[in-house]
């Protein structure tokens, strides 16, 4: 899946324009989800060099993200007139309804996600699958 992330409230305290404290789990949790094979977007109103600094704050703890405000792969970006809405098939952001869940919920939620999607995949294929002739 690709997922969005919000950087201030989500990945570290709400401290903005400064970087607040990392969230408990929070880049661990990114990490696991990349090696699981997600791509992670960062997903933020940050800028120029406040934008640099969220980057190397999480380059800093060894992660990095598949893209950064923009669909395309690390280094593409879109210049400031061409807007960055981001298509993703989830979004973690602390403003959401109800608030941001603790890292290690939204991991096994995800988990649990990708396990139902698998699931029904294979159900389908076995369905569909192509018949032998004997």
């Amino acid at each position: 899946m690709t997922i969005a992330v919000d950087f201030d409230g989500t990945i570290v305290e709400h401290k903005y324009p400064e970087i607040g404290k990392e969230k408990p789990f929070a880049i661990e949790t990114l990490k696991s989800l990349q090696d699981d094979g997600h791509k992670i977007i960062l997903w933020t109103s940050r800028e120029g060099e406040l934008l640099q600094a969220a980057i190397d704050f999480c380059k800093e703890r060894g992660f990095v993200f598949y893209s950064v405000n923009s669909i395309y792969p690390e280094g593409f970006m879109f210049k400031k007139a061409e807007g960055r809405k981001i298509v993703a098939d989830l979004y973690i952001d602390d403003r959401n309804l109800g608030g941001l869940p603790d890292w290690g919920t939204v991991y096994e939620t995800i988990s649990g996600l990708r396990r139902k999607k698998k699931k029904k995949r294979s159900l389908l294929k076995r369905i569909f699958k192509p018949h032998r002739k004997h």
